[in-house]
């Protein structure tokens, strides 16, 4: 990246956490000076102990944060005992917290003390739902993520003969795990908690396409495929055999009998309706979701009519679209005539991938101009795996590995070239790699001071409205020349202003899978597939899709209210660093922090 300077990145550092400080009081005694170091020793404590703990719960989440002592263990199994477990341990942590005097911190202590309590209540709160009822979907969970550990192409190393045996007992537990999933999944039949037919349907082949006869075949055969040359001749012989039993005794039947279970007796029981208040308690539940999701305070129907108002917005902008480049017809025509000409097309998945490079360099030039810090680490472009790419999104970014081994990855899906347009190359490009996703998630990790459980943590909300706001900074950097880039800006922007009506209008309003899909194509240019794999993406995380444009707008709000308030003195450089350099952050924590900061810079 051309802004990766270690000095820089210190300075701007040192200068957020002056606008974090709590200038409101006079300076302290010293007396009170050591009893607000006790103070957030005591809550430093708390918090480190709290992420070393909890990766016995998550030790996959320790594989991917470089805590590697973790590398052949695997998820505790969904059994009501380790429910109780985990309850039991957000309970400690809150009663830990609660001896602590929110008066005595400031800075970053008391921006970690706001989000820890906030979490851990909202992790509580979490315990009135039966989400180990669902456990897994088409669009996330565990059984696809330890894909592609195994792959080799993820975090799970391979680099020593040590990795291969973990890898070994990880998947060994990986097997008792799925075992408790097909458990809690036949509970959640008997409880009608159950996934939607048109989604528990595209789990099947994610199961099935593990089992192989040919052990070549299969992706966990990858690593051995990439065995490391510095391996002896007999140690590469025993690792071969090692893997051979583990996919032909171990791997294979698990999936076999995952997928037998889909097909024989969990399909013919999934539900016809799709939203999460067609489930017993699940308006309640869907409140929650919104909660979790955004951070923020809003109902369904608030949201919904929000959503409403920008999608006819935005369709006005892309009538002027149509105008500029001087298309004869109506806006449907010209919907029709973007999803079918080929000349906005890519030929093959080699020629995406090369476009997203040239993009890379070109944005790479431009970001200095609104940015004083860039991350360290640096990104690639890359294909989505073949095994997950039927289902997985059109675009997604994985952060660098903490030690700098691993670049971030901004991942593209060529699996449908009709889903891959050519004018969204520069706003993905800015949303998943750089200054969006990347930007965010990359100095998150790189900055120091920041407990784990801030530097690894986050929230959809702050990382998804953080990503969709650096689209909005495209024009400024230069970008958009291009009317039909441009067009791509508010492609983008309509999808995720679709999502406000369409995930409240499906869990909340009574929407149907059809009605979902035939809104989208009303109102977008999209790909029908593609609008097919997003609206079935809605069904399955609900409340996810509305942390977009709600995040969008809280930060756009805070940087007009920054603006406002100090006039000639606003930097949007500083702005943008105050944003991103304390890591991700709930939106009404960031906002009292943007808020301190600005009355800082006025005295």
């Amino acid at each position: 990246m051309t802004m990766n300077k270690k000095a820089l990145l210190a300075l701007a550092i040192s200068g957020a956490l002056f606008g974090c400080v709590d200038t409101s009081k006079n300076q302290s005694s010293a007396p009170s000076v050591v009893v607000s170091q006790t103070m957030t020793q005591q809550l430093e404590n708390i918090v480190e102990g709290y992420f070393d703990e909890s990766l016995a719960f998550q030790p996959l989440s320790g594989t991917f944060v470089g805590q590697y002592q973790y590398n052949d263990q695997y998820s505790l199994p969904l059994t009501a005992q380790n429910r109780a477990k985990m309850s039991a341990f957000t309970q400690k942590y809150l009663s830990k917290i609660a001896q602590l005097d929110e008066s005595e911190l400031s800075g970053q202590a008391l921006l970690t003390y706001q989000i820890f309590k906030r979490d851990l209540k909202l992790a509580q709160e979490a315990e009135k739902f039966p989400s180990h009822l669902i456990p897994i979907d088409q669009m996330s969970g565990e059984h696809n993520t330890f894909a592609g550990l195994g792959s080799g192409q993820s975090a799970q190393p391979f680099n020593t003969v040590e990795d291969y045996s973990d890898f070994v007992k990880r998947a060994e537990g990986f097997v008792v795990w799925l075992q408790s999933v097909e458990a809690s999944m036949r509970e959640g039949i008997a409880q009608q908690v159950v996934l939607p037919t048109v989604l528990a349907v595209k789990l099947l082949p994610q199961f099935q396409s593990h089992i192989v006869d040919d052990v070549t075949q299969s992706v966990f055969w990858m690593p051995i495929a990439n065995m490391p040359d510095t391996f002896t001749a007999s140690e590469k012989q025993h690792i071969e055999q090692r893997y051979r039993t583990l996919i032909t005794d171990t791997l294979v039947p698990a999936y076999r009998q995952m997928s037998l279970f889909l097909e024989k007796e969990y399909i013919p029981n999934a539900r016809e309706t799709v939203g999460y208040s067609d489930l017993p308690g699940g308006k309640a539940w869907y409140e929650y979701k919104i909660k979790e999701n955004t951070t923020l305070t809003l109902s369904a129907e608030e949201i919904h009519t929000l959503g409403m108002s920008e999608v006819k917005r935005i369709l006005s902008e892309m009538t002027k679209v149509k105008e500029q480049v001087g298309f004869e017809g109506d806006l449907p025509a010209f919907f029709t005539h973007l999803r079918e000409s080929e000349e906005f097309y890519f030929s093959s998945p080699q020629e995406v991938i090369a476009a997203y490079e040239a993009v890379k360099a070109k944005i790479d030039a431009k970001v200095p101009l609104l940015f004083d810090i860039a991350p360290k680490a640096d990104y690639v472009v890359q294909a989505v795996e073949d095994f997950r790419a039927e289902s997985a999104a059109g675009a997604s970014y994985q952060s660098p590995a903490p030690d700098g081994s691993r670049p971030g990855i901004f991942y593209i899906n060529t699996h449908n070239l009709k889903a891959q347009p050519k004018f969204i190359l520069e706003t993905l490009s800015i949303h998943e790699a750089a200054p969006g996703h990347h930007f965010q998630i990359a100095l998150q990790q790189e900055v120091e001071g920041l407990p784990r459980i801030r530097k690894f943590g986050g929230y959809t909300v702050f990382a998804e409205g953080w990503a969709l706001y650096a689209e909005s900074l495209g024009k400024e950097m230069g970008l958009f020349t291009d009317p039909y880039q441009w067009y791509g800006r508010l492609v983008d922007e309509q999808l995720r202003a679709m999502r406000l009506v369409l995930d409240t209008g499906l869990h909340a309003k009574g929407w149907t899978r059809e009605q979902g899909i035939e809104f989208m194509k009303a109102n977008s240019s999209m790909a029908e597939s593609d609008i097919i794999s997003e609206v079935e993406r809605y069904i399955a995380i609900p409340g996810q899709a509305l942390s977009y444009k709600l995040g969008q707008f809280k930060i756009r709000e805070l940087r007009e209210y920054s603006a406002n308030e100090l006039g000639d003195a606003f930097d949007v450089k500083q702005f943008h660093t105050q944003i991103l350099i304390d890591g991700s952050l709930p939106m009404p924590i960031l906002e009292a922090k943007i808020k301190r900061w600005v009355a800082s810079q006025k005295i």
